[in-house]
């Protein structure tokens, strides 16, 4: 009778393990494996350019050119909030390094950029019904060596370089490199088309944009991934102070941002602020260009870092 008793318990035991391995089994694939994207959102401007992000737009001369290495760091790039107003920090770190280069002739610039993942690193869990696998990327086991490279073409349509203003256009192709799991990459080919505005005014300087990004990638039901193609704004302005021999240093911000075309200013828009500075020596010949910035998000969605900063340092000129 014992023996009964505890082999019939042993059929209950397993029965009820059954039942637990089906349930969580089904739990787990109401759970959709949400999927990374290029989380990047520091669009650079080209080698030479000035600013990290604007265009100075003084591009002359007959044919000259421009080399850039460029690296940063930034905290909380993707953080992503659930229905329940729960935050998963999915990308809680991201470091890189950019290698630039341009070629210059009268009022036009042709260039290529090559960003390399250092370190992407977060937390894993689960929000709204997804699963979200943070990356986990560090230098040497890195996905690819380059992760979506670059290459782009400015002009200068109206203005002289110096004046109160000059106007000009820009587009850059991006290749899709990389593994999209470690959100570096939207894994399909992307296009930035920007009008451009930058000025000087005695000892002030100034530059803006506006464009469009074609990002064909749309994960909208994801919480926190692309909801397609958005408009590109930014606007920068600073201070140039004079130094001995040739040297002068530029201080001032850089705001930048995008928003979701498909919401509009409504939730899916990123904007941080950059204060910037450099030091540089500009004329004909060769010239050098040290530049830092730091700054933090002021709507932070997409990428828009909580904090980061960037240093970058260009050697350029022109006959």
């Amino acid at each position: 009778m014992a023996s009964f008793e505890s082999h019939r318990s042993g059929v209950y035991a397993l029965l009820a393990g059954f039942v637990l391995f089906a349930f969580w089994s089904l739990h787990a694939d109401a759970q959709q494996q949400a999927s990374g994207f290029a989380v990047e959102r520091l669009y650079q401007s080209a080698p030479g350019a000035g600013w990290f992000v604007m265009d100075d737009l003084d591009i002359s001369g007959r044919l000259g050119g421009a080399v850039s290495l460029t690296s940063g760091y930034a905290r909380n790039p993707l953080v992503v909030t659930g229905p329940d107003g729960k935050k998963l920090a999915v990308v809680s770190e991201e470091a890189f390094v950019d290698f630039g280069a341009a070629i210059t002739h009268d009022r036009f610039r042709a260039y290529i950029n090559f960003p390399v993942p250092l370190l992407l690193g977060g937390t894993s869990g689960t929000l709204g019904g997804y699963r979200f696998t943070a990356p986990l990327v560090s230098f040497g086991i890195n996905p690819d060596t380059v992760s979506d490279p670059r290459i782009g073409f400015d002009v200068r349509l109206l203005g002289e370089p110096g004046g109160l203003l000059r106007l000009g256009a820009g587009a850059q192709l991006i290749f899709p490199s990389g593994n999209r799991a470690d959100y570096v990459t939207d894994d399909k080919y992307r296009t930035m088309f920007r009008f451009l505005a930058a000025g000087d005014s005695g000892k002030f300087t100034y530059a803006g944009q506006l464009g469009v990004h074609v990002r064909t990638l749309n994960d909208a039901p994801v919480p926190g991934s692309p909801n397609g193609s958005e408009f590109l704004y930014g606007i920068s302005g600073g201070r140039r102070f004079a130094a001995s021999s040739g040297w002068a240093v530029v201080a001032g911000p850089e705001i930048f941002g995008e928003t979701a075309f498909r919401a509009f200013f409504s939730g899916e828009t990123g904007t941080e602020a950059l204060l910037t500075g450099r030091f540089e020596r500009t004329g004909v010949g060769r010239n050098l260009r040290i530049k830092l910035g730091i700054g933090h998000a002021l709507a932070q969605d997409f990428g828009a870092a909580q904090w980061r900063i960037v240093f970058g340092v260009e050697m350029f000129g022109h006959k």
